[in-house]
């Protein structure tokens, strides 16, 4: 049985993924609720509420997109997107509509649990969490603006630090590129991904991360970026970071 047992709404057209997940998603102690169409799916969750939605962008009444764009008009509930559409543009237009995580079809079953595990992690302990990410080694503290490593303090430029906050208040999710521009640097500065792949790579050298095997920050190509640091409580990090410079430098 899953630790976290959920009410997940699945909203996807083919029949076969419908029976796999439910089937998949009850064996982990999930209630599931199953719409094969967009219409359905927001109707079901309107009416029923879910703590996680499965959705399908190739629906047959309308783009999986436009009906994520209207759950986001009212609803802040958990969505991870299926897609069958593998192109990195894609992948960014779902995240940026609203999507917390995507899978690409064909996927595996062990993979798409974890993803909801994560998010729902991140659903109980989000709202309450500390300002403090810790993982041990790792620690950021937004109420000090402080960031240390093996219990010394991290000279942090004021963007480095700011990235690196950005990351850890989304742990768990892919902040996509245009995101992270447009918070960094500003909305007139959301194609100067040379700026992004700089700044990463001086953040990457002062954790002595490695961007081949990442242990806080993972690089989804062509999408974005995902921090993937865990809490000593084994949760994903998520805090209510600032994105000020914590005891950063000027420069």
């Amino acid at each position: 049985m899953n630790a976290v047992p959920a009410r997940v709404l699945v909203i996807d057209d083919e029949v076969q993924i419908r029976r796999f997940l439910d089937i998949s998603l009850r064996a982990q102690g999930h209630e599931v609720q199953l719409a094969a169409n967009g219409a359905d799916g927001l109707a079901a969750l309107a009416t029923e509420g879910a703590d996680v939605v499965i959705l399908d962008l190739g629906l047959p009444d309308r783009d999986g997109i436009d009906v994520l764009r209207e759950i986001r008009q009212w609803s802040d509930v958990p969505v991870i997107v299926l897609t069958a559409r593998a192109n990195e543009e894609e992948k960014v237009a779902v995240l940026d509509a609203g999507a917390n995580d995507y899978v690409t079809k064909p996927f595996g079953i062990k993979e798409l649990m974890a993803r909801i595990r994560v998010l729902l992690r991140l659903a109980v302990t989000g709202a309450d969490a500390p300002a403090v990410f810790d993982d041990g080694r790792l620690r950021v503290d937004a109420a000090q603006r402080m960031v240390t490593l093996d219990g010394e303090a991290l000279p942090l430029t004021r963007k480095e630090y700011a990235l690196l906050a950005l990351l850890v208040s989304h742990a768990g999710r892919v902040v996509t590129q245009p995101q992270l521009l447009r918070e960094l640097w500003g909305p007139t500065h959301q194609h100067d991904t040379h700026y992004l792949r700089i700044l990463v790579s001086k953040l990457r050298q002062k954790l002595g991360d490695d961007a081949a095997d990442p242990r806080w920050i993972a690089t989804e190509p062509g999408v974005g970026l995902r921090f993937m640091g865990r809490a000593q409580d084994g949760a994903p990090g998520r805090t209510a970071l600032g994105q000020s410079g914590a005891r950063a430098q000027d420069h």
